[in-house]
């Protein structure tokens, strides 16, 4: 709405004019904003709706200032057409004439009745607000009629256009959000996540409750889901609350993922169970073949320390058999966590039985390493002509006796392979001093 100038001294016939257009400006200013808020949307559903709270209390006393404020204007009407018809008396007024436009213009001639007031002071004004009075009528002038509807036309239009925003923001968003929730929860139906069953089934009831409860208090008591300043005050400083929407959002969207999750398994839990069996059944296998293992290390090697081998892994074939009893029982819910489960500990088996393996063979690898040592020493000698050299065959044979032999004493055939290694290398070198003295003595 427009905003009055300060008043003057007496009016000359220029300054009438002026004030005149001025005031017929801002006639016309008001008589557009008051019908625009008749019209507005948010009055309209305003006065059709069930209010609570603090929309109720607010919208009663706004809507008792826009009666009063067209009783107001009603009052500036009258007083600017008495103006202007005195104006148009005749094109130069009488300096009387000036006196009384100037009274009519800037004085205190315009009487309302005090009752009026009653609405301004609901509208949560300070007490000594102008108008809080016990007087039966109170005199104003334009300038002050002016402040007056300002005043309370700024506070009207705040209910209003802070109600139309909050219902044009928040209902159809949770609307929307309910659909999906319905969807989801049809879905988590399907893969046994119900109420009661699992977690997920209890948010869901819970999100659906809080969505309930929630458009029902938007719908009510838009008011209360306003955030920052007051349109009029600050436009575009203020905005729906929607801190409870996005909390029951990012809830939805939880469950939503977690319901994904067990249709995930119910897409793939076949596949995911055999390669579970297989995994088990591979560990089973080499858990086998290392007790093969041991049972050969303790009768072919002597004197070795051999670790023992565990058991197969019950505790995770009855695992397995649950998983698959909740697969024929349509138990996705139950099925997703125990499969994760599942997937981790039958490769950690499979792992330790591997390693369980490496470390009772571990004398063997140890006598084959011995074993092939000697072999290559011994071709080593036959390359140098030394395959007749009776302390290389003596030591040879008694190196190849331990390591062939059971049980196998490894320490001691590790010191015969050194011994061996250690006499073909003298040899060698015998061998190069008697080819380096030769040729010296034929030079």
């Amino acid at each position: 709405m427009a905003v009055a100038e300060p008043t003057g001294p007496a009016l000359t016939r220029e300054e009438a004019d002026r004030a005149l257009a001025r005031l017929g400006a801002e006639h016309e200013a008001v008589e557009s904003s008051l019908l625009a808020l008749q019209d507005h949307a948010g009055r309209r559903l305003l006065e059709g709706a069930e209010l609570t709270g603090e929309t109720r209390s607010r919208w009663a006393a706004a809507e008792a200032l826009i009666g009063q404020l067209w009783a107001y204007f009603d009052a500036y009407t009258a007083a600017l057409t008495s103006a202007r018809e005195l104006r148009a008396r005749r094109r130069w007024p009488t300096q009387g004439e000036l006196s009384e436009l100037t009274e009519l213009l800037r004085g205190s001639g315009i009487t309302l009745a005090a009752h009026g007031t009653a609405a301004y002071g609901a509208a949560g004004l300070p007490a000594g607000a102008p108008g809080l009075t016990a007087r039966l009528s109170e005199r104003l002038s334009l300038q002050e009629l002016l402040d007056r509807m300002n005043g309370w036309y700024a506070q009207a239009l705040d209910v209003v256009v802070i109600a139309d925003a909050v219902w044009s923001a928040l209902p159809a968003r949770i609307d929307l959000l309910a659909a999906e929730l319905r969807r989801t929860r049809s879905l988590a139906h399907s893969v046994g996540v119900r109420p009661g069953e699992h977690p997920s089934g209890d948010d869901l009831e819970q999100i659906t409750r809080e969505l309930t409860a929630l458009r029902a208090e938007v719908i009510g008591d838009p008011l209360a889901f306003w955030a920052g300043a007051s349109p009029s005050s600050a436009p575009g400083g203020g905005r729906p609350d929607t801190t409870r929407y996005d909390r029951a959002a990012r809830a939805l969207e939880d469950v939503r993922r977690e319901v994904e999750a067990v249709l995930d398994v119910r897409q793939d839990a076949e596949q995911r169970l055999m390669r579970v069996r297989d995994v088990l059944s591979r560990a089973d296998r080499t858990l086998n073949e290392a007790r093969q293992a041991r049972a050969e290390v303790l009768s072919k090697i002597a004197a070795s320390v051999v670790p023992a081998v565990s058991g197969p892994p019950t505790a995770l074939y009855e695992q397995l058999s649950a998983a698959a009893d909740h697969r024929r029982h349509a138990r996705w819910h139950r099925l997703s966590p125990l499969l994760e489960g599942l997937e981790q500990r039958a490769e950690e088996e499979l792992l330790r039985a591997r390693e369980s393996l490496t470390a009772v063979t571990a004398p063997l690898a140890v006598r084959a390493e011995l074993r092939g040592r000697l072999d290559a020493y011994k071709a080593k000698t036959a390359r140098h002509g030394l395959a007749e050299d009776s302390l290389l065959v003596e030591r040879y044979d008694a190196a190849r006796r331990m390591l062939w032999s059971a049980p196998c004493d490894l320490i001691a055939a590790e010191g015969a392979v050194l011994r061996y290694q250690q006499a073909l290398a003298e040899a060698l070198a015998a061998g190069a001093g008697e080819r380096a003295t030769g040729r010296r003595g034929e030079s």
